[in-house]
């Protein structure tokens, strides 16, 4: 099984967009269907404050990540390359 550490970013975005569409029972639509650049909430993807939970939630449990603040968290999930720039970043640490 390969270590997160050596994931590439591809790999990460991947990944993300499988776990939104499963952890948070996003129906009608599949990872493929995400877009890398689309917005994850609002009139994006249709996300809510108790998605940005469980977003936070799933970073933590599948790479060891913390979001620390709300504003940390805006800025992260603008989209899923956004999120996945940030987790591939941080991983190494």
């Amino acid at each position: 099984m390969q270590s997160q550490k050596s994931k590439s970013f591809e790999e990460i975005r991947t990944e993300l967009k499988e776990l939104l569409v499963v952890n948070l029972a996003l129906e009608d639509i599949t990872p493929e269907e995400i877009e890398d650049d689309g917005v994850l909430f609002g009139e994006g993807l249709g996300l809510d404050s108790l998605d940005a939970v469980e977003i936070v939630v799933l970073i933590q449990r599948n790479y060891g990540l913390e979001i620390l603040d709300e504003e940390q968290a805006r800025e992260l999930f603008q989209s899923v390359n956004t999120l996945a720039r940030w987790v591939h970043e941080n991983l190494g640490d």
